[in-house]
């Protein structure tokens, strides 16, 4: 069992939790903006749904927050190599031009809790969701749009994920971004279906 099961509560981060608990601090000052200010615009909007787990030895202490948005992977946009990567595990007579999706569009750890493994358990406890047998909708890849920078980049794929794109020249010719401006950020997907044959997540 994880702390974030034994030790915490998962809750909406709503215009409530957000007035109550102690202001949220995950060391990045975009997403720090994000979940205390625009969080609830884009629930509003039904853009994304954010998420936290509460300390609850105090409901007041918000230990990491989570938005996350239905999104596609649209595989008929892909070069060659990038799709026959990504459908590999697929059977052939169920490929499509897209797949379902779920976009983790922003992910934070209270400074107060890192370095305890909570990042990991965090993406654990989002993948078992969406395996779950009792989930509403069908969902075969996780996607997240992760900055291009060394430690975030490497928690991903040391949590199973990789690159929508081999290269960053090939990213930005794909996704219509200049090819002279460095990439901000790095499309990356997850496959569940890694984890749906058994239905067992150490969170």
């Amino acid at each position: 069992m994880s702390f974030l099961s034994t030790d915490c509560t998962l809750t909406i981060l709503s215009e409530e939790v957000l007035n109550r608990c102690e202001p949220f601090d995950c060391g990045s000052a975009d997403l720090n903006d994000f979940f205390l200010n625009d969080s609830r615009n884009y629930a509003k909007e039904l853009l994304g749904k954010s998420y936290c787990f509460l300390l609850d030895k105090n409901p007041n202490v918000i230990v990491c927050a989570f938005t996350i948005s239905n999104d596609s992977i649209k595989a008929s946009s892909l070069p060659n190599n990038r799709k026959s990567k990504l459908t590999k595990k697929i059977p052939h007579q169920k490929r499509m031009k897209s797949y379902p999706a779920v976009l983790i569009g922003r992910l934070g750890v209270n400074n107060t809790f890192k370095r305890k493994g909570l990042g990991e358990g965090l993406l654990n406890f989002i993948k078992s969701w969406f395996i779950d047998p009792y989930n509403k909708t069908g969902c075969r890849f996780l996607v997240v749009d992760a900055y291009n920078e060394d430690i975030p980049i490497r928690f991903y794929q040391k949590n199973g994920f990789d690159f929508l794109f081999s290269t960053e020249d090939q990213e930005k010719v794909y996704s219509f971004q200049s090819v002279e401006r460095p990439l901000t950020t790095r499309l990356m997907y997850y496959d569940l279906i890694e984890l749906s044959a058994n239905f067992i997540v150490k969170t």
